[in-house]
């Protein structure tokens, strides 16, 4: 199997608890409360790692709270490098309402780096040895807007297969960079990275289809929630519906299916079966509420309700 590493540029301590019912002012009670590694990149490793791959996890980490998420990426038993940085790790919290079964997310811009401590972040992944680089998260302020970009230019000369899944100016300057061998925009990032809404199956698949054609990712996988996913390569474009299910959360889901998609690439299975295994992955993730992350038990039994390709 080909190796990967994945990058968190802005990692998360993930909390999650439930309450009876949510009041303001009140002091509310809660239960099962639950600790978990995450951000984007560290979220990729943990259903990678969980699928029987291995991850090299690089991420900033700093203040009081960074030794807590050092120990937590540990107990989930990922190789790490960590990059120190002085800012505190952020804390996102998700409380699952039992009265109406709604999920409440709260989730903290991020600390302020450096510049000296993003360059020394882009060096730490000079040194990296892997086949595939997840570039995965939002950027936390102070880091360029084409800072994934940087981070591509960088690696693909070695031979490196990059894959990014961000938002906003990152994503848009990653696109731009081109040469991915993964693009994994939700629909709303698409919509937001073309410039305008895309209502109409024909034109989801045209838009990803226009990033493909262009050179700018060899692979572009659209999620929709519950109107499932759509895979855009050069041999035209594959929609699969979604797997019916009552979703718990949304943590997560985006980065196991990413999680899927890279581990079937990386075990030597078809684009197509990779894309199936993403959106088992991505639908396994929503079954609980909190920072549970996609099971493979739940992924096998999901991926049997995936529409065949």
């Amino acid at each position: 199997m080909k190796s990967i590493a994945t990058l968190t540029m802005n990692p998360t301590i993930d909390v999650s608890y439930d309450v009876g019912q949510m009041r303001h002012t009140h002091k509310m009670r809660t239960d099962n409360e639950w600790y978990a590694p995450g951000g984007g990149g560290i979220n990729v490793a943990r259903v990678f790692a969980r699928l029987g791959g291995n991850a090299r996890c690089y991420y900033l980490s700093g203040g009081a709270t960074g030794p807590a998420l050092d120990g937590l990426i540990d107990r989930h038993q990922l190789v790490r490098t960590r990059i120190p940085i002085a800012g505190p790790t952020r804390i996102a919290s998700a409380v699952f309402e039992h009265e109406t079964g709604k999920e409440y997310r709260f989730v903290p811009q991020g600390p302020q780096i450096a510049e000296s401590e993003w360059r020394s972040c882009l060096e730490q992944l000079g040194e990296a040895q892997c086949d595939y680089m997840v570039l995965s998260g939002s950027l936390p302020p102070g880091v360029p807007d084409d800072y994934y970009a940087r981070i591509s230019e960088l690696l693909r000369p070695r031979g490196m297969e990059i894959v990014l899944d961000s938002s906003g100016k990152a994503l848009a300057a990653g696109i731009e960079a081109g040469g991915l061998a993964l693009l994994k925009p939700s629909l709303g990032e698409l919509q937001s990275y073309i410039g305008r809404p895309l209502k109409t199956a024909e034109a989801i698949e045209e838009a990803a289809m226009g990033i493909v054609e262009a050179g700018k990712a060899r692979l572009v996988a659209v999620t929709m929630g519950h109107d499932g996913a759509v895979l855009a390569r050069k041999e035209g474009t594959v929609a699969l519906p979604a797997v019916s299910i009552e979703a718990a959360s949304a943590v997560g889901a985006g980065d196991s299916f990413v999680a899927g998609m890279i581990f079937a690439l990386a075990s030597g299975q078809s684009d197509t079966e990779a894309f199936r295994l993403g959106l088992a992955a991505g639908s396994a993730a929503v079954l609980r509420a909190g920072a549970g992350l996609a099971h493979p038990r739940d992924i096998e039994r999901l991926l049997d309700q995936v529409a065949a390709i």
